[in-house]
């Protein structure tokens, strides 16, 4: 498969490291450029590229930047992606330890992935916005090992849901799905499922245990 990633960070660099280890032909962008990728390149096999071209004909395409920086992405960023792809976002809105605050968020009441799905101009999956970053790495485990951890995963396209899904199976994980991007607010951080490292059954409790209440520490 074709997979477009933008973002290099600890998400972003270890999804590159375990999809180019799965077989994946892996494009991979920062805001930095891809003269700064040479190291990650070099390690995975994956192609460095501008922001722009991250998406040309990407079959998945991953935006794992920070949150208040989604509207900085360029136009037209999905103008060459492969017919019927799937956008995944990991994004997490932190308005007091990083991004200000998002009127759109705290006033309009947007769950963190609509807002980010209004500014991308494309349905989104919400997925790995709860994941330790070395546990893709660390914590991969083939289906039926008792220790094998589950993810939660919202989207309302439910053809691109499956195809992540699929994707998350892949990796070495189960994943539970947590209902539409309205529903999303259920695995934002400070829920239950945030940060989780447990089976289907623990992930679907503290899916169902989540408050739609935006806590003190994460309103601007």
């Amino acid at each position: 498969m074709k997979i477009g990633i933008i973002g290099a960070g600890n998400i972003g660099g270890n999804l590159t490291r375990r999809l180019t280890a799965l077989g994946h032909d892996v494009s991979v962008a920062n805001s930095r450029g891809p003269e700064t990728l040479t190291a990650l390149a070099e390690e995975t096999g994956a192609t460095p590229v501008t922001v722009a071209e991250a998406a040309r004909g990407a079959e998945i395409v991953v935006v794992t930047i920070p949150f208040g920086k989604v509207p900085d992405l360029p136009s037209g960023l999905f103008d060459a992606a492969a017919e019927g792809f799937a956008v995944i976002d990991t994004g997490n809105y932190y308005p007091q330890q990083r991004d200000g605050r998002i009127a759109g968020v705290e006033d309009e009441g947007l769950t963190e992935s609509r807002w980010t799905e209004r500014h991308l101009g494309h349905p989104v999956i919400k997925a790995f916005n709860g994941t330790y970053a070395q546990d893709i790495l660390d914590r991969h485990r083939p289906a039926g090992d008792p220790e094998r951890m589950a993810l939660p995963v919202a989207g309302d396209d439910e053809a691109a849901k499956k195809a992540v899904r699929a994707l998350i199976d892949q990796l070495g994980f189960d994943t539970v799905d947590a209902g539409g991007i309205d529903d999303s607010w259920r695995q934002q951080p400070d829920t239950p499922v945030y940060g989780l490292r447990e089976g289907v059954d623990g992930v679907a409790k503290a899916l169902a245990e989540a408050s739609p209440e935006r806590t003190a520490g994460f309103r601007g």
